[in-house]
């Protein structure tokens, strides 16, 4: 059993808030991971990306090669193209049809979108309207992450447990939020 990962997005949409539930989880599962170095998190709405390992055997490289990746998971339509290399030919895409549009030539989201859509499986939620649905825009990551939690090896309550401890720092309220957020991305996403 052995999962890889590419999560993507922007700096500050919560890539790493993923990859930590997500490493928190499987560590209780006895699995082996390995991250690598999140690239890109420099400034707020640069690229920025993360692989992913788990496995019950040994693993010995924390990054995925081009062509390997399991599921390419992701918080910006736009960067999910840019990492569209890396994912194996039975791979799968669940990313946000939300854009963040940093830059001025941003393409028609339409088009970002047909192009995802090309990948069979592929899984497109409106991460930022159900983030706004559970109670801030900011949980789009856990939008995301509910969305991939029907496809990842690890286990529902173990990623809950783990959202709980990331968040119970910020507040019951927050908490909460981030619940809700997982709960609708997930569900949205049971429908593809």
């Amino acid at each position: 059993m052995k999962q890889d990962i590419i999560i993507a997005g922007v700096g500050g949409q919560g890539i790493l808030s993923i990859a930590h539930v997500i490493d928190s989880a499987a560590q209780r599962e006895g699995l082996n991971f390995k991250q690598a170095e999140v690239h890109g998190m420099a400034q707020r709405g640069g690229s920025v990306q993360s692989h992913l390992r788990l496995s019950k055997n040994q693993i010995y490289s924390d990054l995925i090669p081009k062509g390997e990746a399991d599921i390419l998971l992701s918080v910006e339509p736009l960067e999910t193209l840019r990492y569209f290399v890396y994912l194996s030919q039975e791979g799968r895409v669940i990313t946000s049809s939300s854009p963040y549009k940093n830059i001025s030539d941003y393409p028609y989201i339409d088009e970002v979108t047909a192009r995802i859509q090309n990948i069979e499986g592929s899984v497109i939620i409106d991460a930022e309207k159900l983030a706004k649905e559970a109670g801030a825009s900011r949980a789009q990551n856990m939008v995301i992450l509910g969305a991939a939690s029907l496809h990842l090896i690890t286990k529902k309550n173990d990623l809950l447990e783990f959202i709980i401890a990331l968040f119970k720092p910020r507040g019951e309220k927050i908490v909460d939020i981030n619940l809700r957020a997982f709960e609708l991305g997930r569900k949205a996403a049971a429908h593809f």
